[in-house]
């Protein structure tokens, strides 16, 4: 990616003038670029809070050069074994960058494939057990925290596939560690015979962490040429460092972020051509879980299927990624809605594309008056999981269900006029600047998602709010902090199966289990998450389907039209 002002355009200013450039001065006048390589964490507040340890991204591109050897004669060990296919088990941090690289890439000749698990949908792990070969797999196990619940629960369950297939002494050379030195899973790793354990950087956070092995490891086992990537966040490291905030690429495009947002123009909608579309997923959740915070916060919506004007309100701020227009692409928005676009046109240039949007969710933090490295409400969701489980182990396995989120059910063999009725009341209650969010604990198949996608264009029509699109539990790593951190602006629809296959969480010496099954589990989240959010006061409305979820969710559409 050249680093020329043609990275980050503006293409129409509309209504954000003058209000953006106001912010770039004062970006200037306050020297914030220079602060934040100096890792000032006055920056973001005038105290610390541990702001200054989680900087060392900005190091990233230069420090993880010296990975680059290690990471070839790894890789070169795992071909000369054999193995054909890379699967992380991760979530969030530890996955979307991987995901991004799994998608866009085409593997190279001789390499692994790469795929991610990033659930614990039932049906879905058991496809994966039954469908990847022991002998020719490398798990590559990633949790920066070494603690995470998921990712615990799909060891459990694929090192006892392997061990059965392998026995107990050759099985965890088919595994591998990427996580923080001196975590649990490090150990772990050690006492079960891991192949490698490749440690992150403590003072660089999750979402922050695509330049380091927990993208890296996963980029080179593909065939990506590491270095190349490299070179070019490297590349727009150096423009970033121009103190002139309208040069500098990352301080345009976080002033323009923070600056719309303060403005009412929060909802960041992301339209890219098909072929750079997974790159969504990574900018959503480091801007959602950065910002959406102490009443603020900007919302990524990903456009999968642009709409006519009159589908739009005023609260977008577009944000175009691509060489050239896309033909899919909307050809207009909301009169007076900022424009921005960012040059991309090489898969490589994703090095500079996470540098570019990690720096510049810094500076709109700086704006917004946020600290953007922390996290302050993931954690509730996660305790009312552990509570819900605590709860089932007491009662046989069943927990009850939180009478405060209203329900309803459809089925695919025909709904009542009650759900349809329940639905418009709920969606009757949005207000002005709103977003509704899809949280969807289904099988992320093509065919659900193509489903979701339409729903979410329906809704978006019907509605003329921003719709959001997440699965469960991926998003809660994700998207998860800005439900329950923003000014209450969502309305959330959980889309739960009635129904779900049984597959056990094999109890594994030393890993912990989670829960007993995976339905368990995956119930669990998502009752947890509905509980946090109705803790909150937010407007959830969970929708139970019946049947198979392709045929349930054409039932639901239908109740929209």
């Amino acid at each position: 990616m050249s680093t020329t002002d043609r990275d980050v355009r503006i293409v129409d200013p509309g209504r954000l003038a003058p209000d953006h450039i106001h912010a770039l001065a004062a970006l200037e006048k306050e020297a914030v670029v220079r602060r934040i390589w100096e890792r000032d964490w006055s920056v973001w507040t005038p105290i610390d809070r541990e702001i200054s340890n989680p900087l060392g991204w900005l190091a990233a591109p230069e420090t993880a050069e010296g990975l680059v050897p290690d990471l070839a004669s790894f890789v070169d060990s795992a071909r000369d074994q054999g193995l054909t296919r890379a699967v992380v088990l991760g979530m969030g941090g530890s996955s979307l960058a991987p995901d991004v690289f799994a998608r866009l890439f085409d593997t190279a000749p001789g390499s692994l494939d790469l795929e991610i698990m990033d659930t614990t949908e039932p049906g879905t792990v058991a496809k994966a057990g039954k469908r990847l070969a022991p002998d020719k797999t490398l798990f590559l196990v990633s949790s920066k925290s070494g603690t995470t619940a998921e990712v615990m629960a799909l060891l459990s369950y694929f090192y006892d596939r392997v061990r059965l297939a392998l026995g107990t002494g050759h099985a965890g050379s088919r595994f591998v560690a990427v996580t923080d030195p001196g975590t649990p899973l490090e150990a772990l790793a050690r006492d079960l015979g891991f192949r490698r354990v490749f440690h992150g950087r403590p003072d660089i956070g999750g979402r922050f962490s695509a330049l380091t092995a927990f993208g890296l490891v996963p980029a080179a086992l593909k065939g990506i040429d590491v270095a190349r990537l490299l070179a070019s966040a490297r590349s727009m490291a150096g423009a970033c460092r121009d103190e002139r905030s309208g040069e500098n690429p990352a301080a345009l495009l976080g002033a323009v972020l923070g600056a719309a947002a303060l403005k009412g123009m929060d909802k960041l909608t992301l339209l890219l051509p098909p072929r750079f579309r997974p790159l969504a997923g990574w900018i959503e959740q480091l801007v959602a879980e950065s910002t959406g915070k102490e009443g603020r916060g900007i919302v990524p919506v990903a456009e999968d299927r642009p709409g006519p004007t009159s589908s739009y309100g005023g609260d977008r701020l577009f944000v175009e990624i691509g060489a050239r227009r896309d033909p899919d692409a909307p050809p207009t928005a909301e009169a007076g809605s900022p424009r921005l676009r960012l040059a991309l046109d090489d898969p490589y240039d994703l090095g500079a594309h996470f540098f570019l949007w990690e720096f510049a969710t810094a500076v709109a933090g700086h704006v917004l008056g946020i600290n953007p490295f922390d996290q302050p409400d993931v954690e509730s969701t996660k305790k009312k999981t552990r509570e819900i489980l605590g709860a089932a182990r007491a009662d046989d396995g069943h927990a009850g269900r939180d009478a405060r989120a209203d329900r309803i059910r459809v089925s695919g063999a025909g709904t009542a006029d009650g759900p349809g009725a329940a639905l418009s009341g709920f969606l009757n209650g949005r207000r002005e600047g709103d977003y509704l969010a899809l949280l969807a604990y289904l099988p992320r198949s093509r065919a659900v998602e193509e489903l979701l996608s339409g729903l979410a264009a329906g809704l978006r029509i019907k509605t003329r709010l921003p719709v959001t699109v997440g699965f469960g539990p991926r998003y809660l790593h994700s998207t998860g902090q800005l439900h329950k951190g923003d000014g209450n602006r969502g309305l959330f629809l959980m889309l739960t199966a009635s129904t779900l296959p049984k597959v056990g969480i094999p109890s594994v010496k030393g890993i912990p289990r989670p829960a007993a099954d995976f339905g368990g589990l995956f119930r669990a989240q998502a009752e947890g998450d509905a509980r946090a959010l109705a803790e909150k006061g937010r407007r959830i409305l969970a929708i139970e389907l019946d049947g198979p979820a392709e045929t349930a969710l054409a039932a639901l559409s239908s109740l929209l039209s």
